[in-house]
C-alpha cells in the first residue's frame, strides 16, 4: 500500500523557471522574475542579455538575492525534511564541509554513486568557491572523467550519468581527460550522447553535456572525431529550434560553430538541413541577441562550402532573415550578416540571393549601414553590394522615402 506521506507537493514558485528544480539560492533580475543563482548565471555567462521567462532585454545583468523567498523555501524544506521513511534526509539536506566532501569523493566509486554525486553536485552549486575547491582537489577531475567514460552500461541509472556530467561541467576546464590517449579519437563517451538524446534529461544536464562535448573539440582532429560520433550531428541540428529551451539552443549553436570548422563537416550539416533550422531561429522574434549572433556565425560557416552556398541561395527566406538581422543584433553580427550577403551576391553572383535581398529592402539597409559607424570591412563589402545593384538602383531605391541626401560610393 502506498502511503500519502511519500508525496510532497512543491509550490510552483519555489521552482527555478530554467531548471524547474527547487531553488537553492533564489535571485531576482531587474524584470522581477526570480531564478536559481547557478541557472541564471549560466544563462548570462552564455552572452544572453534577456530575461529567459519574459524575453525582455535586461537594463542590467545584475541580480539581487530574494531573501524572503529563500526563507520561505528553507521553512518549507525543514517542514518536509524529517520523513520517517528516510532517516538520511536531514543529513543530505545539510551543507557539507570541504572535509566531508573529500570523504565523499573517496567513496564515489562505490555502490552509492548517485547519492555521492548528488552531494558533490549540491556542494558545487552552492558557490564558486566550492567549485574552485573541487577543481583544485588532486585527481578529482581525472577521477570524475574516468567515471564518466565507464558509465556506459545500459543498466546504470540515468540520474547517475546526468549528475556526473553536471558536476564535471561545473568544476572543470580540463575536460580533455574525457578522451584518454589510449582510446580511439572517435570514442566520444556514449554517456554524453545518452544525456543529450534522452528526452527525460533535465535541460541543465543536456546543456552540460553539450558544453563538455564542445570543450573536447580543441583541434582539427578532435573536432572531426566529435562531429563523426554516431548520431551527434543529427541530434545537435534537431535541437536548433525556437521552441527548444533557449539556453540549450545557445549551447548547441556554440558547439556546432566549434565542430563545423573541418571542411568535411560542413557538407554533413547541409545534408542534415541545418540551414533551414537556422532560418527559423533567425526568423523568431523572441530569439536572444547572443543566440541570433551565433546562428549567423554558424550559417556563415556552413555556407562556406559549395553545397552550403547553393542551399543558402536557394532558400530565399533564409537570405531575407539574414538581411533583417543585419542591423538588429550587434556589431559582430552585422559584420557576419554582411559577409554572408557579400559572398552570395558579390562573390558568387547568385541572382536568387540578390532578388531576395531586394525583396527584403536590403539596399535601404545597406545604405543605412554605410552611413553608420560601421567597420571598414563592412563598409567595403557594402560598397561592393551596392555596385552589384547599381543598374537597378533607381527602381530598387524608389521605396526609400527619406529627405536624407545619399552619396553613392561609385
Amino acid at each position: 500500500m502506498v502511503r500519502d506521506d511519500l508525496y510532497i507537493t512543491v509550490p510552483s514558485f519555489f521552482r527555478c523557471p530554467i531548471s524547474l528544480d527547487v531553488m537553492k539560492s533564489p535571485v531576482s533580475l531587474s524584470t522581477g522574475v526570480t531564478y536559481d543563482r547557478s541557472s541564471i548565471q549560466r544563462w548570462l555567462d552564455s552572452g544572453n542579455n534577456t530575461c529567459p521567462a519574459t524575453m525582455q532585454v535586461l537594463d542590467t545583468k545584475e541580480f539581487v538575492p530574494n531573501a524572503n523567498l529563500h526563507r520561505l523555501i528553507q521553512t518549507w524544506s525543514s517542514q518536509n525534511r524529517h520523513n520517517p521513511l528516510d532517516d538520511s534526509s536531514a543529513e543530505s539536506a545539510s551543507p557539507l564541509s570541504p572535509d566531508k566532501i573529500q570523504l565523499v569523493v573517496k567513496e564515489i566509486g562505490g555502490e552509492e554513486k548517485e547519492s555521492d554525486l548528488s552531494k558533490i553536485a549540491s556542494f558545487a552549486e552552492e558557490s564558486s568557491e566550492n567549485r574552485m575547491f573541487l577543481a583544485k582537489m588532486d585527481g578529482f577531475v581525472a577521477m570524475l572523467a574516468a567515471l564518466l567514460i565507464h558509465l556506459d552500461d545500459k543498466d546504470l541509472s540515468p540520474p547517475v550519468v546526468e549528475l556526473a556530467v553536471r558536476v564535471l561541467d561545473s568544476v572543470s576546464t580540463e575536460r580533455l581527460l574525457l578522451i584518454p590517449k589510449e582510446k580511439s579519437p572517435n570514442s566520444l563517451p556514449p554517456s554524453l550522447l545518452r544525456v543529450m538524446k534522452q528526452g527525460s534529461s533535465r535541460p541543465e544536464s543536456r546543456i552540460a553535456a553539450v558544453r563538455i562535448i564542445q570543450s573536447i573539440a580543441i583541434d582539427a582532429e578532435s573536432k572531426l572525431a566529435v562531429a563523426e560520433s554516431d548520431g551527434l550531428l543529427l541530434h545537435l541540428v534537431n535541437s536548433i529550434a525556437p521552441r527548444t529551451d533557449p539556453p540549450l539552443v545557445d549551447a548547441v549553436l556554440s558547439c556546432l560553430i566549434s565542430i563545423s570548422m573541418p571542411k568535411r563537416v560542413k557538407p554533413q550539416l547541409v545534408r542534415l538541413r541545418a540551414i533551414g533550422k537556422l532560418r527559423e531561429v533567425l526568423r523568431s522574434p523572441s530569439v536572444p541577441a547572443a543566440t541570433a549572433e551565433k546562428a549567423l556565425k554558424l550559417l556563415e560557416s556552413v555556407s562556406s562550402c559549395r553545397e552550403g552556398m547553393a542551399e543558402l541561395c536557394g532558400d530565399s527566406g533564409c537570405v531575407e532573415a539574414v538581411v533583417r538581422k543585419a542591423m538588429k543584433v550587434s556589431d559582430a553580427a552585422t559584420e557576419v550578416a554582411v559577409t554572408i550577403l557579400w559572398t552570395a551576391c558579390y562573390l558568387f553572383r547568385d541572382q536568387k540571393a540578390a532578388d531576395a535581398v531586394v525583396r527584403s529592402n536590403g539596399l535601404t539597409r545597406i545604405l543605412l549601414l554605410m552611413q553608420s559607424n560601421c567597420s571598414p570591412a563592412v563598409r567595403g563589402m557594402s560598397t561592393d553590394l551596392l555596385r552589384i545593384f547599381r543598374v537597378n538602383s533607381k527602381s530598387c531605391l524608389s521605396s526609400y522615402d527619406t529627405k536624407t541626401t545619399h552619396i553613392m560610393p561609385f
